[in-house]
């Protein structure tokens, strides 16, 4: 089993036919016999080659619109045989069945046809039948076949065959064969997840095509992979690498400058935000976002909604960054922030993301929908005497957004449209609005008449009371505990406002 085989007949049916022209005219050149149906023998018959029609080798044609072509056991057996056995052997040549050395079968874009938004009449079309039978046949059989399952191996075996003369080994054939029932699971996993939109079967199924190994994972001693196609998101500019830890703060990056409109600048560092300012120039947004504490900004990940133009690009430049995420930079503005090599500098492309986050638990796997809620000042019910200004629903709007994405338990302190301060993953929602208030006051920010944001209810009217002593002036929650009343009370007590939105935005 673990001798060489030499290549004698090859069953090619492609869909996708690119690049397939060198590795045809090397097989013919070797001699192989070729198999095929419909545009591929057409394709390799226009390169002068000889082709057998699948139609003489099994005697029927292609039927019910091309649905059957190769379903048939002249052409299953000749894959599917093995070669060592006698018996395989005798009625191999008893029904007159060619040994197939060779399969190169890709299957029809079911993916692609989902995401044109195609007719389901369409898309059902597009699952393929054939193909993936014949995969799965050549893939079992590496013993004795070779199965070229994307055109992404075309090169490989082109090499592999010109290095040994026409000839694969068993680990070579196992190889294709793991590439294989890769391409074939893939590819179910899309065709269940297309019919169980509904979710109707509790059953996780998720699959990723390409992969990038990470210098190492969380810390040194851990390996790290990243699963999914970073190059469609972001193009990168300059810099190493993106490291498992730049990922989880660019991904928290990402989720938090979605939820702005206007000009924003946002400085996070390990998934919360140290900084966010939105202002109607984005230099201005910067500056406003660097001063909420410009001491965490060191080392940050740096993310805006609009082009980073020369000039802010010099600002930014003042500071040591570990990456800066923009939708696009001017000529001027790439000069100078590629100027240090190692800083990471990515331009967004646009990419649906996904409405679903998963990760391993315990001995199995959690998932959830994405908090995609966001309670705007039509949504924020006033419980208190004191009603919020407008300027107060603004700013409350804007801290509720930064709440969302902050480590619970969490207080957010803003005013002006610029973060003052966060209490961020406190055991404590008290402990969180202390650290808050002090972090603000440690960097001279007037709380008189800012707003406070938390990511859920007050179990007590503690809260509200420090805040009122601070000088906090309006204060959002979600409400929801049966002692609401006394907060309510506390914060009429106190001279201060409060609304409730009904939504807790709990981040763990």
């Amino acid at each position: 089993m673990s001798q060489p085989v030499k290549i004698k007949n090859a069953l090619v049916s492609v869909y996708y036919k690119d690049n397939l022209e060198p590795l045809i005219r090397q097989l013919n050149g070797f001699g192989v016999t070729f198999y095929s149906t419909g545009g591929t023998e057409k394709f390799i018959r226009d390169l002068g080659c000889d082709v057998v029609p699948v139609e003489d080798l099994t005697g029927y044609p292609s039927i019910l619109g091309g649905r059957v072509k190769t379903l048939h056991p002249k052409v299953f057996g000749g894959i599917l045989s093995r070669r060592n056995l006698a018996e395989d052997k005798a009625q191999a040549e008893q029904y007159e069945i060619p040994e197939i050395d060779l399969v190169i079968v890709d299957l029809y874009p079911f993916e692609e046809t989902v995401k044109s938004r195609a007719s389901e009449e369409d898309i059902i079309e597009k699952i393929d039948i054939g193909g993936i039978s014949l995969i799965r046949a050549a893939a079992k059989n590496f013993s004795d076949v070779v199965i070229i399952a994307s055109k992404n191996d075309y090169g490989s075996l082109h090499t592999i065959l010109e290095e040994s003369a026409g000839s694969t080994s068993l680990e070579q054939r196992r190889d294709f064969a793991k590439k294989a029932f890769n391409v074939s699971s893939h590819y179910d996993t899309a065709i269940f997840n297309y019919f169980n939109q509904d979710e109707e079967l509790s059953v996780f199924k998720q699959s990723e095509q390409k992969s990038s190994v990470l210098r190492y994972g969380e810390n040194p001693h851990q390996k790290g992979t990243f699963y999914g196609d970073l190059d469609a998101m972001f193009t990168k500019l300059n810099g190493k690498e993106l490291s498992y830890n730049n990922l989880v703060d660019v991904d928290a990056a990402v989720a938090l400058i979605d939820e702005f409109d206007e000009p924003t600048f946002a400085i996070l560092k390990h998934t919360n935000a140290c900084g966010v300012a939105s202002r109607p120039v984005l230099l201005e947004a910067w500056k406003d976002a660097l001063a909420c504490d410009p001491v965490s900004a060191f080392g940050g990940v740096l993310i805006c909604n609009q082009e980073v133009d020369a000039e802010t690009a010099s600002e930014i430049n003042k500071l040591f960054f570990e990456v800066l995420i923009a939708p696009s930079y001017s000529a001027d503005a790439v000069e100078i922030l590629t100027a240090k090599k190692n800083r990471i500098i990515l331009q967004r492309q646009h990419v649906q993301l996904p409405s679903k986050q998963f990760k391993t638990l315990l001995n199995g796997v959690v998932e959830q929908d994405k908090d995609s809620n966001m309670e705007g000042p039509e949504l924020m019910s006033p419980v208190t005497e004191r009603k919020p200004t407008e300027q107060e629903l603004t700013d409350l709007h804007f801290a509720n957004k930064l709440v969302k994405h902050t480590k619970s338990n969490t207080i957010v302190l803003a005013k002006n449209k610029v973060l003052l301060a966060s209490g961020v993953g406190q055991t404590s929602r008290v402990d969180a609005l202390k650290q808050a208030i002090e972090k603000a006051n440690s960097f001279g920010f007037d709380l008189k008449g800012c707003v406070m944001a938390s990511d859920a209810f007050f179990p007590f009217p503690d809260c509200v009371e420090i805040a009122a002593d601070a000088g906090i002036a309006m204060v959002l929650q979600p409400g929801g505990s049966i002692k609401d009343q006394l907060s309510v009370d506390k914060a009429n007590e106190k001279g201060i406002g409060m609304v409730m939105t009904g939504v807790r935005h709990f981040k763990h």
